[in-house]
C-alpha cells in the first residue's frame, strides 16, 4: 500500500479509536505527539490521569493480531515520547499506557493499563 494511503488509513483509524474513547468519557488532550526517538498516537485525559494510548490496525489476526504487534521495543518508544511529553507539560501526574487494537472490519479491543514503562 502506498504511502499516502497508509497514512490515511492510520488516520481513520485513529479517529475510530478516539471516537470510542470519547464514548467511554475520555477526552482529547492531544493527538499525534511526536519527539525524537518516539510518537503518541493518541493522550487522552482521564479524571486527573493522562492516558497515552497506542492505536494499531491489523487487517488480520495472524502472528497474535494488533495487540501483539506492540513490541517490547514499540513500548520502550512510546515511553519515551510519554517522558518527554510530562517533562514539557507538568510532569507529576498518574498516567498509564492503553492500547486500542483494530481487527477485520474494524473489531476494536480496548486494553487499559496494557503495559507499564519499560526501564
Amino acid at each position: 500500500m502506498p504511502a499516502p494511503d497508509r497514512r490515511r488509513l492510520g488516520a481513520a483509524k485513529e479517529a475510530l479509536a478516539r471516537a470510542h474513547l470519547e464514548r467511554a468519557g475520555l477526552r482529547l488532550v492531544e493527538a499525534n505527539y511526536r519527539c525524537r526517538g518516539g510518537e503518541i498516537d493518541l493522550i487522552m485525559g482521564d479524571g486527573d490521569a493522562l492516558v497515552f494510548v497506542e492505536v494499531r490496525y491489523r487487517a488480520h489476526d495472524g502472528f497474535g493480531g494488533a495487540a501483539a504487534s506492540v513490541t517490547v521495543q514499540k513500548q520502550r518508544r512510546i515511553a519515551l515520547a510519554a517522558r518527554h511529553y510530562l517533562q514539557r507539560h507538568g510532569g507529576d501526574r498518574d498516567c498509564r499506557f492503553d492500547v486500542v487494537a483494530i481487527g477485520a472490519g474494524d473489531r476494536l479491543q480496548w486494553l487499559r493499563n496494557a503495559f507499564e514503562a519499560p526501564a
